[in-house]
């Protein structure tokens, strides 16, 4: 599918440690320099042009056409709890990681992949994103977009706690489990399929809800309509000599939680935006990297 779009400002957002491969990383920048004149670095790809600090993920999807992320689905998450709001951003991701479920190519193919973008030769793939937001003492204390998922449990320690669920103000069922995961249909091939969650295709409108170790065994996820908003109470205390019971956002950014907090749940208004180029298939993707036979 041809879409003309006028990408004149490119930003590079690379993961973390990202110096021993600069090599492959000037290559990549020296194809984008044949497409466009003024190109944006992130704080761990600036050194390696001399371009000073560089500018925060946040300012460079604010000022950005198009972004470029190197390294792996962790670089994908942290990109998309950065998103402005009313700004969406496209977004070529290249696999610099392990798994790789949401990136588009490998350094090796990113010539041929940034040459059919600027083209206009690609197609987008929209991902919906979670609001997840915690309230104690009836007050807003922490809210985040989630691309992947929102995990509740205890830590590193393995004890029952209970999380009372309603959806649009009715109960659903009070689970007693190790936790909760609370998944998109992106991140269902993450941690919610790890624990028995079902694969979703992102194309589906639903949120995800898979208990971890229930202790009835009845109690099997679910999905749910993404125009539904639903609440999660936190009714076990967290005794002070245990690990404490936390929200983690996708992997990566945790809280402690207390008796009596609600998470609620909605589906953010902000998508994030993934741009495909011809040959990219959901099936062969899944069936490579979940190790399927053919």
């Amino acid at each position: 599918m041809k879409m003309e779009k006028d990408f004149r400002k490119v930003g590079i957002i690379a993961k973390h440690g990202i110096a021993p491969r600069a090599d492959s990383v000037r290559v990549m920048v020296d194809e984008l320099k044949k497409y466009t004149k003024e190109l944006v670095y992130d704080e761990y790809t600036a050194p390696i042009f001399h371009a000073g600090k560089g500018l925060s993920k946040s300012d460079i999807l604010k000022k950005c056409d198009l972004v470029v992320t190197i390294g792996g689905d962790g670089t994908l998450l942290k990109t998309a709890r950065k998103l402005h709001k009313g700004k969406d951003t496209p977004i070529v991701s290249v696999h610099m990681g392990t798994r790789g479920f949401l990136t588009e190519c490998i350094p090796s193919q990113f010539a041929r992949v940034i040459k059919s973008i600027f083209k206009g030769e690609y197609c987008e793939d929209s991902r919906s994103l979670l609001r997840v937001t915690v309230y104690r003492n009836n007050r807003k204390y922490f809210t985040s977009l989630a691309l992947n998922d929102a995990v509740i449990n205890q830590g590193g320690f393995s004890r029952l706690i209970h999380l009372r669920v309603e959806v649009n103000k009715r109960k659903l069922t009070t689970y007693i489990s190790d936790g909760l995961i609370i998944s998109t249909p992106t991140g269902s091939t993450g941690h919610a399929l790890a624990a028995s969650g079902p694969i979703v295709h992102p194309k589906l409108e639903g949120i995800v809800l898979v208990p971890i170790c229930p202790i009835n065994l009845s109690a099997r996820p679910i999905i749910i309509p993404n125009n539904r908003q639903f609440t999660v109470k936190l009714e076990t205390e967290w005794r002070e000599q245990k690990k404490p019971i936390v929200l983690t956002i996708d992997g990566q950014q945790t809280i402690n939680l207390k008796l009596g907090d609600i998470i609620r749940v909605r589906k953010s208004s902000r998508t994030f935006t993934l741009l495909r180029v011809k040959g990219h298939n959901y099936y062969r993707m899944l069936r490579h990297k979940l190790g399927w036979s053919d």
